[in-house]
């Protein structure tokens, strides 16, 4: 079987060919196998931050506004990017920008950050236009698509490979064999694992542009500090 090519309806039958059943026995209903699919499928795609499931969204900006919903479908804290009218905004993590919006209420710092399904912009900028943010969102799929491919089907076959794996791991544990259950959702992690080992691989070579190593933002200040230099850094 060609895992690469895999659709749901493949997966399900494949787990059935390694457990050696059939939907015909009571206790492999289709029902249950759409279940463990379903439950695998978001435990693989959620395991990582996955290349396949980056998105881009965009949305009207308002200066009078400060807080923003994530887009439909996106995972918590998941913005890596953001951009209003083009302009690029700096993402600080949460604690510091309450500090900065407190310590310097009028600056028009390019900031912003996020918080679980919200995102906060700093309204006093001198940005306009269309918001466009980049991110992570989460697959999900319809359970009655027996056509549908997963995140992984036609770029990696190790990730349909995990959750085969995984959904085998709710089998074994139905069958109240709990070591080989944990064999099986360990042997899914390990595919996953060198997965995004060869990911982190090929992203190793990617070159920023005009930027240092390491940067701080000065939240009274208000400015990024270049600490290379810094003795205490290391």
């Amino acid at each position: 079987m060609n895992l690469i090519k895999m659709d749901t309806d493949d997966i399900k039958n494949q787990v059935l060919v390694r457990l050696g059943a059939s939907t015909t026995l009571a206790y492999y209903t289709d029902t249950i196998l759409t279940n463990w699919f379903t439950l695998a499928h978001k435990w693989a795609t959620s395991y990582k931050k996955w290349p396949y499931t980056e998105g881009k969204e965009s949305t009207t900006y308002a200066s009078s506004s400060e807080e923003y919903a994530y887009p439909e479908g996106w995972r918590p804290d998941s913005i890596r990017l953001l951009q209003v009218g083009g302009k690029r905004h700096q993402k600080l993590n949460f604690e510091d920008y309450q500090i900065f919006r407190e310590e310097q209420s009028s600056s028009k710092d390019r900031v912003f950050t996020d918080y679980m399904n919200r995102y906060f912009i700093n309204p006093n900028t001198d940005a306009s236009g269309t918001i466009t943010v980049w991110g992570q969102y989460q697959p999900t799929w319809d359970i009655t698509d027996e056509d549908f491919k997963t995140v992984f089907s036609n770029i990696d076959e190790d990730g349909n490979e995990a959750i085969i794996n995984r959904m085998l791991s709710y089998a074994m544990e139905r069958e109240k064999k709990g070591q080989e259950s944990v064999n099986f959702l360990q042997k899914g992690q390990l595919l996953l694992d060198a997965m995004w080992k060869r990911i982190q691989d090929e992203k190793f070579g990617y070159q920023g542009k005009d930027r240092g190593m390491w940067k701080d933002f000065d939240v009274l200040g208000g400015d990024y500090n270049d600490n290379t230099n810094n003795p205490l850094r290391w």
